[in-house]
């Protein structure tokens, strides 16, 4: 299979490109946690905080599409003393959605996820209101373990939190590794 998306870290002159790929196109910020405020940061602000980590490329990464970088993958302690990890994705430009980029990508994401770090579950939480992320979990084979019901107010409209997840065991049996 060929493979189209490759995750890395971002390179030092990539820094105004990347800028313009999370600022340009900002629909994806309607289905990221839109009830939560979001900011269009600054090239000073984007420098030190998402482009020094997409950069570091340990808790985060670059999304890379026939070599154009087109979004990202990152992952975040729930609560690091017990091994709760959460991951992420965004592909920020829109005409790179419903192109299985995102599910390519969170496949080799949880794959490195659990071959680098000593955790036994990775956890994806989004909400009702962003369907084609949880068709992406489901295809990818993450189970719904919760639906918090109408704890997420957006635009007068009540939606539920969903979280999904996967073990360790199951991840790589079901790759059959």
């Amino acid at each position: 299979m060929k493979h189209d998306v490759i995750l890395r870290a971002a390179y030092a002159h990539e820094k105004e490109t990347l800028y313009r790929l999370v600022t340009q196109d900002e629909t994806w910020t309607q289905f990221n946690g839109p009830y939560f405020p979001y900011q269009t940061p600054t090239m000073e602000e984007f420098g030190y905080d998402l482009f020094a980590r997409m950069s570091e490329g340990k808790e985060m990464r670059v999304i890379v599409y026939n070599e154009l970088p087109v979004g990202s993958v990152s992952y975040y302690w729930e609560c690091q003393s017990t091994r709760w990890l959460e991951m992420g994705v965004i592909i920020y430009d829109s005409k790179y959605w419903n192109k299985g980029i995102a599910i390519q990508a969170l496949r080799q994401w949880i794959t490195h996820l659990f071959e680098q770090l000593d955790i036994a579950r990775v956890g994806l939480t989004t909400w009702s209101g962003n369907p084609r992320m949880m068709a992406c979990a489901e295809k990818l084979g993450l189970r719904q373990e919760a639906r918090l019901r109408k704890v997420r107010f957006y635009q007068n409209t009540y939606y539920d939190s969903v979280k999904y997840g996967v073990l360790r065991e199951e991840w790589f049996e079901a790759l059959n590794i």
